[in-house]
């Protein structure tokens, strides 16, 4: 396995109390040639004196000057980075300690521009709550209409095969954006087959939380991906699907 470099894009609001365990979690990979860029937007909380009390050289943190959300965020960091390979992580998820070297491991073997993995999902105490996510084993673009597995905290993308890209200027659902951006063009989705990361959820509004995801979606449907009423509600049903069996 060569040994290119990794660029870890973190966005960050208000995460100053759980940023800590997404930093050690970065710090603690087996594939140590990373950088990680991590954008601060605007926060009102210790985000910052967090960030900078990490001194090993490979971290960067970058604050906006005004909040402008996670798109603008990560389409900044990734205009800084340098790496060849892009990773995404959130300020308040985890990686497990072998996820660089497991993924690149096997984006090298197979030729891999688009890959991503199997995650578990903890709260906010950091405890695992319910089953590991389990992703397709490929995905494409009219399947991943259908069927928005892909977890962020888990997606590695060669950069050298896919060219720059950029996250759309929307406020939520930019992931899903960028991904089907990606896999319409012809680039197909792998995952490596492991659970590699934590994906942290919280307590609270779960239900209106259901409900902002499910109309993200359909926005992105209707006004990204400009899909006829028809289609549009077929992949819908297909979402709604998919979502339901994840939780049961």
């Amino acid at each position: 396995m060569t040994n290119e470099l990794v660029s870890v894009i973190t966005p960050a609001y208000n995460s100053g109390f759980y940023l800590a365990d997404a930093i050690r979690s970065v710090l603690a990979q087996s594939y140590s040639n990373w950088e990680m860029l991590i954008v601060d937007d605007y926060s009102a909380d210790n985000t910052a004196d967090v960030a900078r009390s990490f001194t090993d050289s490979r971290i960067r943190y970058l604050r906006n000057e005004q909040n402008r959300g996670s798109a603008f965020s990560r389409n900044r960091a990734l205009q800084e980075a340098q790496g060849r390979y892009i990773a995404f992580l959130d300020a308040d998820d985890m990686w497990l300690p072998d996820k660089l070297e497991k993924q690149l491991a096997y984006m090298q073997s197979a030729g891999c521009a688009f890959c991503y993995s199997n995650y578990s999902i903890i709260n906010q105490a950091g405890k695992h709550i319910g089953k590991d996510i389990i992703c397709p084993n490929s995905m494409t673009y009219s399947t991943y209409l259908k069927d928005t597995a892909i977890g962020c905290l888990t997606v590695v993308i060669d950069r050298k095969l896919t060219g720059d890209f950029r996250f759309p200027s929307i406020r939520t659902s930019q992931d899903m954006a960028l991904w089907l951006s990606l896999l319409k063009q012809g680039y197909e989705a792998r995952n490596q087959g492991d659970v590699t990361a934590y994906y942290r959820v919280f307590s609270g509004s779960s239900t209106s939380n259901k409900l902002r995801a499910a109309t993200d979606v359909w926005r992105v449907y209707r006004n990204i991906e400009h899909l006829s009423l028809p289609y549009a509600i077929y992949c819908f049903c297909g979402y709604a699907y998919h979502a339901i069996k994840k939780r049961l």
